[in-house]
């Protein structure tokens, strides 16, 4: 009997892909320890606390997008993947975002303004308005020095030449941005030629984007007339201007592509395919209106052939009357005479029918005479039964019947009392008194 096993390095692999499917995209907290900075610019160390300690990795692509530099013994808070690393069997967490523990008070701020707008329904996606189908001015909000400026420009440059750029220049990090923000949202709202509204800034850390959690920021959005594409940080990064934003993008270059989609390309290429598809449809249709002509050209006659063949479509027509003619005379004719023999096999006989009526008035007059003797009968029988049953003529023998005083009639002596008035009736009369006393057997 054999028995299936399995190698240790497909265990581990099964164990990693349980890891990252069952465990999300979560935040810990811990103090960083055995810090080493790799040559290949990976960081290791241990996230631990004052019960535990786990290995963790932060890539190069991830440790290069902070704008700090963690230390050994520095309290943090980082955005962790949960796995194994299958050639160790050592579990660990990969790092995807990291900040110092200090900005907790901020992230608190940033869940309690994300649980409120949403309590309010401004993520709700029924009311997220849709981009045109072809844009051609959009307005855009950010720092006239911002790098994510130049990449959309150039994005949009590349992809849709025919979009005209207008700037709302703004403020994107500092205590004066979300004021600045929002006035530059409403300002592009009042422009009646803007098709669409780009809200963008580069990646930094919660602080540098922090003026797109603000409320001021959130409300400008949610009231704006114009659809609004929100393109603010990295991919990682999330703000409440994301969220309440009518599109999402991952990134500033993220939101020029989504604008622009499709590209001028995309047009030119369609407009190609529809030139491709009408040509060849307009091609197959000369060529079945070609053969369609060639097939009437092919039917077309001469007059003399034409009054040949009219002739005989008429002598063909003559000989299908004559013939339909011929039938209907023979089915009337054959009609006709099974009338006749009809009639004649049921000619009536009269000398018959009159002799059959009188018998059978001779014999209802019988069955009449019977009946009416029977009814007598039975009404002289009735009324010596209704005579036995009269109650005068059992009074007429020499019987009484007594009444109580209420006129009902006593059946037992029982129900009568001394005192009590009595009327006794005879056939002839009646006689009223008054009971003495009872007696019963």
């Amino acid at each position: 009997m054999s028995t299936s096993y399995l190698s240790i390095s497909e265990l581990n692999q099964r164990v990693s892909v349980l890891l990252e499917r069952h465990i999300p995209l979560l935040w810990v907290q811990g103090e960083i320890s055995n810090l080493t900075r790799a040559a290949s610019g990976h960081w290791y160390f241990s996230l631990k606390d004052d019960k535990a300690q786990v290995r963790a990795v932060m890539f190069r692509h991830r440790n290069s997008l902070l704008s700090w530099q963690p230390r050994e013994g520095d309290a943090v808070q980082a955005q962790v993947l949960a796995g194994l690393y299958a050639a160790r069997g050592d579990f660990q967490l990969t790092v995807e975002a990291m900040r110092p523990a200090g900005l907790g008070t901020l992230y608190e701020r940033f869940l309690k303004l994300k649980d409120e707008l949403a309590r309010k329904g401004w993520f709700d996606a029924s009311l997220k308005k849709n981009l045109p189908f072809f844009v051609r001015r959009i307005g855009i909000v950010t720092s006239p020095q911002a790098a994510a400026l130049r990449d959309v420009a150039h994005t949009l440059a590349r992809r849709a030449p025919h979009i005209e750029l207008i700037l709302y220049p703004t403020l994107v990090q500092g205590d004066a941005a979300p004021a600045q923000i929002a006035a530059a949202i409403q300002q592009a709202n009042q422009d009646k030629t803007l098709d669409a509204l780009l809200v963008i800034r580069g990646g930094g850390s919660l602080e540098d984007l922090w003026a797109f959690n603000e409320s001021i920021v959130a409300q400008a959005i949610f009231q704006s007339r114009l659809p609004i594409i929100c393109g603010v940080g990295h991919e990682t990064d999330t703000t409440i201007a994301d969220f309440v934003a009518d599109i999402r993008a991952a990134t500033p270059t993220a939101a020029a592509e989504l604008i622009s989609s499709p590209s001028q390309l995309d047009h030119l290429t369609d407009i190609q395919s529809c030139f491709s598809l009408l040509q060849r449809a307009l091609q197959r249709q000369l060529a079945q209106h070609t053969q369609h002509l060639d097939k009437l050209s092919m039917r077309l006659l001469t007059p003399a052939q034409r009054i040949m063949q009219q002739k005989q479509t008429l002598q063909h027509h003559f000989t299908r009357l004559q013939h339909a003619f011929t039938y209907r005379r023979q089915q009337y004719q054959h009609r006709l005479e099974r009338a006749q023999q009809h009639f004649i096999n049921n000619k009536p006989n009269i000398n018959t029918a009159q002799h059959n009526i009188v018998r059978l008035c001779e014999r209802l007059q019988r069955i009449q005479k019977l009946n009416l003797q029977k009814h007598h009968e039975h009404i002289a029988q009735y009324r010596r039964s209704l005579s036995q049953l009269n109650p005068d003529n059992v009074l007429s023998r020499g019987f009484a019947y007594v009444r109580a005083q209420n006129g009902s009639i006593v059946y037992n002596a029982k129900t009568l009392q001394a005192g009590d008035g009595i009327s006794v009736q005879f056939a002839d009369g009646r006689a009223v008194s008054t009971v003495n006393h009872v007696e019963t057997e």
